[in-house]
């Protein structure tokens, strides 16, 4: 038994977790797999009232098969993002999407139906998913695709586990000019000039992201910095292939009160001003580009025990609704440093995928007695303005809001119950918004 938490380090539930190279075996009577631990909150958690045991993915990583001409990738289900960078970037291939850190597995963004800065062409992870091998409640080993047990496949794209445990995943890898990227980054002076030049530049652009102030006030508010990219084409890039860093890691001897609105304000201006009124054009490393979450190793730890949480919502493009947002994160006293706006293509067919067409805002929020009702009123104004939150977020919300925000939720109930009528799968999170 250990102590075991997300990535915001709250909450924290006793549980055995065990690990090793072959997830058939370890499968057997546990209720969970679990990746690298990047899900903020409680969805890769055991429940704390039921059988607690969990399975650690990540030594189950071999790649099974790869075709060099087609780039069709079939894998084990812990192998990593960055491991598929590492090792096909060079050959010029690379997942057709990427989160904002390297340090997850293809189990993980599989359950989380993960997106990038190219959602708005290129879709969740689940869109270029072929096929998937799980371990059902049943015991049963299965193989699903969108033609095969189409059910069981739309349900564990986005499923958060809860489907069952994912053995190996079959996905269509994108081809590379280079293995490099050229960026451009602007800085504009309110959250009106971001978003419209966000908007805009995701009509030319295939990545697209932007950093936003939660500090400012009046006619500053959510003032930030846009970056837009695109993979290099060979007349742009060095001949020779990125190198990788190895980060610094944070140490764990922060007390929680060091992420606090002052500190946070200053560290937002801090950043808007090192960027600068000019606008930069450069090719980068894709680590650089893709992973700025990993220029620190284990940079959660600067939140303190107490930790935090990361509330991301989707509501439509209204740069109004934004503001309005911002100014009423900031009157229940909200701050964020790590805070992240784009753009989203359109829905995808995961019963909780969680992206559609809108813009997403994600920020983190440090830990205290007030995140609770904070996250209740920020979840009236989603739901009221058509919007929804993201689960692999998500430590806070509850089944009936959940139930207001994602429209399929009672399809996904029902296919999990076929294929689990035992219930023998489960989550902290299950708990929380399911009961099971």
């Amino acid at each position: 038994m250990s102590s075991l938490t997300g990535w915001g380090r709250y909450p924290v539930i006793e549980g055995e977790a065990v690990a090793g190279e072959r997830l058939l075996p370890l499968t057997e009577g546990a209720v969970l797999s679990r990746g690298l631990g990047r899900a903020y909150g409680d969805a890769a958690l055991p429940p704390a009232h039921v059988g607690r045991r969990v399975v650690r993915t990540p030594l189950a990583d071999r790649v099974l098969a790869f075709d060099e001409g087609t780039g069709l990738l079939r894998a084990e289900a812990g192998l990593s993002l960055g491991e598929i960078l590492h090792v096909f970037g060079p050959r010029r291939w690379f997942s057709p999407v990427s989160t904002g850190t390297q340090y997850v597995t293809l189990g993980g963004m599989v359950a989380s139906d993960v997106h990038g800065k190219n959602h708005h062409v290129a879709g969740t992870f689940g869109a270029h998913v072929r096929s998937l091998r799980l371990r059902i409640g049943t015991g049963d080993v299965v193989d699903c695709s969108p033609t095969v047990l189409p059910d069981l496949f739309w349900a564990t794209v986005g499923g958060m586990g809860l489907t069952g445990h994912i053995l190996e995943v079959e996905v269509q890898l994108a081809r590379l000019p280079t293995p490099w990227i050229y960026e451009e980054t602007e800085r504009f002076g309110s959250l009106r000039e971001v978003f419209d030049h966000l908007v805009a530049s995701s009509h030319a652009w295939p990545m697209t992201v932007s950093w936003v102030d939660t500090s400012v006030r009046g006619g500053a508010l959510g003032r930030g910095i846009l970056n837009r990219g695109r993979w290099a084409e060979p007349g742009e890039a060095p001949r020779v292939p990125p190198q990788w860093r190895r980060a610094p890691a944070v140490p764990d001897v922060f007390p929680g009160f060091v992420m606090n609105p002052f500190t946070v304000r200053w560290m937002n201006a801090g950043y808007y001003a090192i960027h600068g009124a000019a606008g930069k054009r450069h090719v980068i490393n894709p680590e650089g580009f893709f992973y700025q979450l990993d220029l620190l190793r284990e940079w959660n730890r600067g939140y303190g025990k107490k930790g935090f949480t990361q509330y991301q919502c989707v509501l439509p493009k209204d740069p109004a609704l934004y503001e309005d947002f911002l100014r009423l994160f900031q009157n229940l006293g909200g701050c964020s440093f790590v805070t992240v706006f784009k753009d989203c293509g359109n829905e995808g067919e995961g019963l909780l995928s969680f992206p559609k067409y809108g813009t997403t805002l994600a920020v983190d929020i440090p830990m205290s007695s007030r995140v609770p009702g904070m996250v209740r009123e920020l979840n009236a104004f989603v739901i009221d303005h058509g919007g929804r939150v993201y689960l692999a977020k998500d430590a806070f919300t509850t089944g009936p809001e959940l139930r207001a925000m994602y429209p399929k939720l009672d399809t996904f109930l029902e296919v999990r119950e076929r294929y689990d009528p035992d219930r023998r799968i489960s989550s902290a999170l299950g708990v929380r918004l399911f009961g099971w």
